[in-house]
């Protein structure tokens, strides 16, 4: 028998593909995105966990255990531990104690165990159970299992599940005997930071049981031995007097945020130049401004929209044109996603990019639209907030110029007296984070103080503050040539997954994978998965079934070979 076709032929048998889109339309069904009801989100997670050993309990392997390991409270002394700003968004100065948010959680190990063989090696996996907001329903249309979670990452705990039954279907027909140990990861957390990962990244005991691991992340069936780094920066900013938010005010926050929004950018633009990496050609380093005051919902997603008003002004003559010129300098960076296609539904991927109305006899208030998406898509997606900053640029040149005259504000800030904006860097092995956070922040003070020096308000009386209490994912590269990647490769290459000119690069994002790099620096640390990037922290985020089934069976061969069960 041939066992390539076997394992096709399982992977694609009508009753498996059935069950494992139902387990997957059963996960995805459970909202596991973060909120402050720590205790609920638990319980949730635990309704994932059931699930997925409802699933593996049927398996035959004859030396399977299943462990919820609970999460330990000391992750939090070690420097890769992130904030769960989650657990207090009203207080974000509440700094919750990681014995209080995890206290009853855990993470679900899966541990098979077969007899050692110098043939192969012990080899680990790992995928995520939590998600995004907004949560969305699951529904399946056509090929097609749009929800939320559906590709980040539930699909991809699909993939371990279904490689297990594989494998699990392999041993019961004696088609092939396995070797060596397999340890599957489920884990809590991985968008916030990855504390559930960084959990079983420092357990040492549970370490002696693999000497390789697979991420499996949205990774659209590629297969990399790097990540890009990425840090969370939250830039806060308020008027010491009264004249922000104040009737008659003379100064404005969401004037003094376009500047530094776009100094930002531009530093942002530095950092890229200055990225010279070899498994990182591509230089996928992005700076992506998710939540602008009400505006926003995630610091690595595109924010889709963002209104503001033009306050003590009569709609100017030519004010058309002035927006498009700010339009116009955006596109020329971002290019223009109203000519563009969506691959899947055949229209447009914008519709327009922004709309202005009266509001007032001497307000005007302008839309500006985008598309939401994940930060390491920046450029197939559509950022509100930076059009926004461009547009609103191109009003400010004018009012300077003593031709306009107005006030713009965002509409119904949640505060009018201060401002918060908060998005993610991306940088390469070639910048250190620490690096990275000073000179983010620099370029926000640099940006505030470009307002001020347009206006009589003096420095002390705006204060601000940069921090980076959130996600902070050093960027790693392992060796593209060790042998578990040359067995990921082979896999990927008889799964048809990938093809012989396909290059080794690294990974255009951050996830979990960076601390099991940093924690063992030797260890081969690979990311493969189903899922484009494109559609994750989409408002429309779905996974291709049939790329599904293909990751399984490319996951059930790399199991093979790094084991040395197949040669």
């Amino acid at each position: 028998m041939d066992i390539k076709q076997e394992i096709s032929r399982l992977c694609h048998a009508t009753e498996f593909k059935k069950r494992i889109v139902q387990f997957l339309h059963e996960i995805c069904s459970i909202d596991t995105s973060p909120n402050s009801d720590v205790t609920g989100l638990g319980a949730r997670e635990k309704q994932v966990f059931d699930l997925i050993e409802e699933e593996l309990n049927d398996h035959s392997f004859t030396h399977a255990r299943m462990n919820r390991k609970l999460i330990s409270p000391n992750i939090e002394e070690h420097p890769a531990y992130s904030n769960p700003y989650y657990a207090f968004p009203d207080n974000p100065t509440n700094n919750l104690s990681a014995q209080d948010v995890y206290q009853d959680r855990c993470n679900l190990i899966y541990s098979v165990d077969h007899l050692q063989s110098e043939g192969g090696r012990n080899v680990a996996l790992n995928a995520h159970v939590d998600v995004v907001k907004p949560f969305f329903s699951p529904e399946l249309r056509g090929e097609y299992l749009h929800g939320r979670g559906s590709i980040d990452d539930k699909g991809n705990v699909a993939v371990i599940v279904g490689a297990l039954a594989v494998l699990d279907a392999l041993g019961r027909n004696d088609t092939t005997v396995l070797k060596n140990n397999i340890t599957a990861m489920f884990v809590i957390d991985e968008e916030t930071g990855g504390n559930g990962s960084l959990d079983l990244a420092l357990d040492k005991d549970l370490k002696s049981r693999y000497d390789s691991i697979l991420i499996l992340e949205c990774a659209g069936n590629n297969i990399y031995p790097a990540n890009r780094g990425a840090v969370y920066f939250k830039c806060e900013a308020g008027f010491a007097t009264n004249d922000g938010g104040q009737s008659g005010r003379k100064y404005s926050l969401a004037e003094a945020f376009v500047y530094a929004i776009l100094e930002m950018e531009k530093e942002g633009e530095s950092i890229l130049e200055e990225s010279d990496h070899p498994l990182f050609p591509h230089r996928p380093v992005q700076t992506c401004n998710g939540i602008i005051g009400p505006y926003g919902t995630h610091p690595s997603t595109t924010c889709d929209e963002v209104k503001f008003v033009l306050m003590n002004c009569d709609r100017p003559k030519g004010l058309a044109k002035i927006l498009e010129k700010g339009l116009a300098d955006y596109i020329k960076k971002y290019g223009d996603k109203t000519t563009i296609k969506d691959k899947t539904t055949g229209a447009m991927r914008l519709e327009k990019h922004f709309n202005y109305c009266n509001r007032g006899p001497d307000e005007i208030e302008i839309t500006i639209y985008g598309i939401a998406g994940h930060s390491g898509a920046l450029r197939q997606n559509d950022a509100a907030i930076t059009k926004w900053a461009y547009i609103l640029k191109a009003l400010l040149d004018q009012k300077h110029k003593g031709k306009l005259d107005f006030l713009a504000e965002l509409v119904e800030p949640s505060d009018p007296k201060s401002l918060v904006l908060e998005g993610s860097q991306g940088f390469l092995p070639t910048h250190s984070i620490k690096e990275v956070k000073q000179r983010m922040a620099n370029a926000f003070d640099r940006g505030l103080r470009r307002y001020i020096a347009y206006t009589d308000l003096s420095l002390n009386k705006l204060n601000s503050e940069v921090t980076f209490d959130k996600l902070h994912n050093n960027a790693f590269a392992c060796d593209p040539d060790s042998a578990s990647m040359r067995s990921a490769l082979k896999a990927g290459l008889q799964s048809g997954i990938i093809r012989n000119e396909t290059p080794v690069v690294g990974w255009d994002v951050s996830c979990d994978a960076r601390l099991f790099a940093n924690e063992y620096p030797d260890m081969p640390v690979i990311t493969a998965g189903v899922g484009d990037l494109i559609d994750a922290h989409g408002d429309a985020e779905k996974i291709y079934l049939p790329d599904l089934f293909d990751c399984i069976y490319f996951t059930t061969l790399f199991l093979l070979m790094e084991t040395g069960s197949l040669s």
